[in-house]
Order: structure tokens, then sequence, then C-alpha cells
């Protein structure tokens, strides 16, 4: 089951292979992201924690934004598939819904304008699909952080 899970990372997949993904990996244990959010200035900066072995989708983002990357992640970016070691700064367009697998713990934030001051508000303005965010799914049963083992 795991094994078509890479092939998203060929390139920057249609929104509607992510979507696939993710009801394939509803059904397996969920790992708590851990998710921080600070609002100031009128910036908004979202900080997950993504544990080592995680495979993980994003949400389909409405507007252009920076992401912050600190860890060892394969993910798909505006350029096409890239494993990104250490520490990274990246543009991000809007329109895009990213794939993504650690092979260690990886720090990602994304940075956006905002002049809302509510997270809610904002997570509203980020994307459509902030129903789908882990920040405002009740009942999530976290499994323990390293749910899938990756080889490097």
């Amino acid at each position: 089951m795991h094994d078509a899970l890479p092939a998203l990372l060929t390139g920057m997949p249609d929104p509607e292979l992510v979507r696939a993904a993710e009801r394939m990996l509803a059904d397996l244990p969920q790992v708590d992201l851990q998710t921080q959010h600070l609002v100031h200035g009128g910036m908004y900066a979202r900080t997950i924690f993504i544990p080592a072995g995680t495979f993980l989708t994003g949400a389909l983002t409405k507007q252009d934004n920076v992401c912050v990357v600190y860890g060892d992640i394969e993910v798909t970016t505006d350029e096409g598939p890239k494993r990104l070691t250490g520490f990274h700064v990246l543009p991000a367009k809007a329109g895009a819904k990213r794939a993504g697998r650690t092979f260690a713990d990886t720090w990602w934030t994304t940075l956006m304008a905002t002049e809302h001051v509510e997270v809610t508000d904002i997570e509203r303005q980020m994307t459509d699909e902030a129903d789908l965010l882990q920040t405002n799914r009740a009942g999530i049963e976290f499994a323990h952080p390293n749910h899938l083992e990756v080889e490097a």
C-alpha cells in the first residue's frame, strides 16, 4: 500500500493525486504534527514538527508564501521534487498541494502576509481546505510519532 505513495514525489502532483493519497493515508495511524502559530506585524508563521518516517500531504494553498525548512525531507516544490537536508528557505506559489516524506525529524514553517489576527480566519485565507488541517479535525487519535519506516 505504501509503495504507491513515493510515486507522488516524482513531480508537482496534480491536487487530485494528492487527495487520493490523503484518502489512502486516512485509514493509517496519524502523526501529531504539533502545530505552532505566530501572528505578528501582518504576518503569520505556521510551524509543524514532522517526525522522521512520516509521509504527509499539505493543503491546497490560495496565496503565495515562503517556506522555511530544517531537517531531512523529500517533498514536491515549485521546481519539482527535492530532497532537502539541513536548512532551506523556499518560495511557494499559490495553487500547490504538496506531498512529502521525512527521513529525519523536520520542522516546516510557512510564512504568509495576512490582515487577520485569529488563526481560524488565517487558515481560511490560506486554503479552502482549512477543515482538513490537523488543527481543525477534532477527535484524531495519534499513533506513535514514527508510524512509518522510510528507508533512506
